[in-house]
């Protein structure tokens, strides 16, 4: 299949040294996609940095891009990973995480299906360290999201969304229009899922599309991630953001 005939999704990879060992595993997921005729992938991978530690162990294929840039933070490294970003939609994986099989797929059903949807996540599976996974027990049921749904259930359960941001798959151009992820330190994801929410109706899939990988490296277990200081800052600027486009009234799709 020629690229020029094929239709693109972009997967995008934010990584820093201690975390590229694990793209070997996140390739391997993506490169068991199936796809409808028509389809490709591509796969950007923004290295957080410019050390000579994470080269080596990023994929020799062609559908692969590998850049770098100066530290930032993953939500940095994200957005700059979008001016390689030329498919009609993005789908977020995290270096340390993988993609469950038939995942891309599911996801491209939904938004080619239905253009008045913008966003789509799915259930995912903790990997713990011993090679066990987990899941979680209060999964959404399966369908449409609606405007302020997510913001509502995180605001009213300590800031815990009932869908998971690694699992995002979107519209670029929506993506782009909402200003890519959010300036801060962590919860970038986060952020942005509550803006997708606030201006478009979302879809949830109930098979399992995500094995997020929990070890003692990955930011989130950081201690500085659950500092409470940054952590309510945080918190208030997602939310602060998420009404604010909700109170401005901009939606997709834009009615006609």
């Amino acid at each position: 299949m020629s690229a020029v005939s094929s239709r693109r999704i972009i997967v995008v990879t934010p990584v820093h040294a201690p975390s590229a060992h694990f793209l070997a595993d996140a390739y391997k997921s993506l490169a068991e996609q199936e796809l409808p005729d028509g389809w490709e992938w591509r796969w950007v991978i923004q290295e957080d940095g410019t050390t000579d530690e994470v080269a080596p162990h990023v994929p020799d294929d062609p559908r692969v891009t590998f850049r770098q840039g100066r530290p930032g933070g993953p939500g940095v490294a994200r957005t700059i990973a979008l001016a390689h970003a030329d498919g009609e939609y993005v789908k977020v994986l995290d270096a340390d995480d993988q993609l469950m099989p038939g995942a891309l797929a599911r996801d491209l059903a939904i938004l080619e299906g239905d253009p008045a949807i913008g966003w789509v996540t799915s259930r995912v599976l903790d990997l713990l360290p011993d090679g066990s996974t987990a899941g979680f027990d209060k999964d959404p049921e399966g369908g449409p999201i609606e405007r302020g749904a997510v913001l509502e259930h995180w605001k009213a359960h300590d800031y815990r969304a009932q869908v998971h941001p690694a699992s995002l798959f979107m519209r670029r151009d929506l993506l782009l229009a909402l200003g890519g992820w959010m300036a801060l330190p962590a919860s970038e994801d986060t952020g942005l899922l509550l803006a997708l929410n606030a201006v478009s109706r979302g879809w949830f899939i109930r098979d399992y599309g995500l094995l997020y990988r929990k070890w003692p490296g990955q930011m989130t277990s950081q201690d500085a991630h659950t500092d409470s200081v940054e952590r309510e800052a945080r918190m208030a600027v997602i939310e602060a953001r998420a009404r604010a486009l909700d109170s401005f009234q901009w939606r997709y799709p834009v009615a006609g």
